[in-house]
């Protein structure tokens, strides 16, 4: 039968990891699209397996904050992304690095056959 100290560490051992997965992700994801101005961070949330939604947050503060990029995402056990999806309620902002963004989009549409939802 576990401990109760040994759950904790466990658990605590998992939202580490979470974490790190988390904020590979995200750069992954700014790395692509650019540094929106008035950028507050990115929210990675896992919906099944591996796949997730990223929010891409801009604003003067928090209270003004807004989603200016969402994406669906699959990764692999590494946080590499392996297909993405657009979020069709995101706004279309055009950031100078997005061309690089656009050029993986393609890429992986042609590897992936993203023809049908995630």
């Amino acid at each position: 039968m576990p401990t109760r100290q040994g759950d904790t560490q466990h658990a605590a051992q998992d939202k580490q990891e979470r974490r790190q997965l988390d904020a590979v992700i995200g750069k992954q994801v700014l790395d692509a699209l650019g540094q929106p101005g008035g950028l507050l961070g990115t929210q990675v949330r896992p919906l099944w397996q591996d796949h997730y939604r990223v929010n891409v947050f801009v604003g003067v503060d928090v209270a003004s904050a807004k989603v200016a990029h969402s994406y669906f995402l699959v990764v692999d056990s590494d946080g590499t992304i392996i297909a993405l999806r657009r979020s069709p309620d995101s706004i279309n902002h055009v950031y100078p690095s997005c061309l690089a963004f656009n050029i993986i989009l393609y890429r992986l549409a042609m590897a992936f056959s993203l023809r049908s939802p995630l």
